[in-house]
């Protein structure tokens, strides 16, 4: 599971944004011994235009899946809901920048929790927004879709982006930050951003979609391994 870059782990973490929701445990046990984390997408339609899990619907998922929880919260108010997900037991916690009017609190209430702490930017939002705050955070996530949706076409535009946020973490930060991209991981980009130094990759119809999903994690973590 080690990167032969010597950076980093390789990390694949399956969204269930796109599994058989009518049989979500199982789903999850069908790549739970492959994955790193479950990642969670958290959805209000506020934020975004779309609506998948209350916090009650989370709380009960985490407290059901076997691994590790990646909870990503695509929420219009995370700096009064963040915590309550890391309360529920979710290992890691990313919030979205755009919605967040004091990250340095939310920051600091999601790790008194005992979670690890990511903060999330949309294709258009600048790393340099961001940039400032990585003393207070465990994960980056630059997203390579507009959140919302699963299913979407990778952006490949936003490599430039990862260059620089890898850049600045290895300068700073080395081993310390995570480096997720989440939107369109497959098989044909997943050693695109590889190559650009993400090292944490969320991954859902690719994973779900394939008529062996444990399988094709394994396959997307070869294949980011050998960038």
């Amino acid at each position: 599971m080690i990167s032969n870059k010597g950076r980093a782990l390789i990390r694949i973490c399956p969204s269930i944004l796109n599994a058989d929701r009518a049989n979500l445990g199982s789903e999850i046990l069908r790549v739970s011994n492959e994955s790193d984390l479950i990642h969670l997408d958290v959805m209000d339609n506020i934020f975004v235009p779309n609506f998948t899990f209350s916090l009650e619907d989370s709380r009960r998922i985490i407290g059901q899946t076997p691994i590790p929880v990646d909870a990503h919260l695509m929420i219009n108010n995370p700096d009064q809901d963040a915590a309550h997900y890391a309360k529920a037991g979710a290992k890691s916690v990313t919030f979205h920048l755009e919605a967040s009017q004091q990250p340095e609190v939310t920051s600091q209430l999601i790790r008194s929790e005992g979670a690890r702490v990511g903060i999330a930017i949309k294709p258009k939002t600048a790393f340099s927004s961001l940039a400032p705050l990585l003393e207070l955070v465990d994960m980056v996530l630059i997203m390579t879709v507009e959140p919302g949706f699963g299913g979407q076409s990778f952006m490949e535009d936003m490599m430039p982006k990862v260059r620089e946020a890898r850049a600045e973490i290895d300068r700073k930060h080395f081993g310390k930050i995570w480096l997720q991209v989440d939107g369109g991981i497959s098989l044909e980009t997943i050693d695109v951003a590889s190559s650009a130094g993400a090292d944490t990759f969320v991954a859902g119809s690719a994973v779900f979609k394939a008529e062996n999903p444990g399988d094709m994690v394994n396959l997307l973590r070869a294949k980011a391994s050998k960038q």
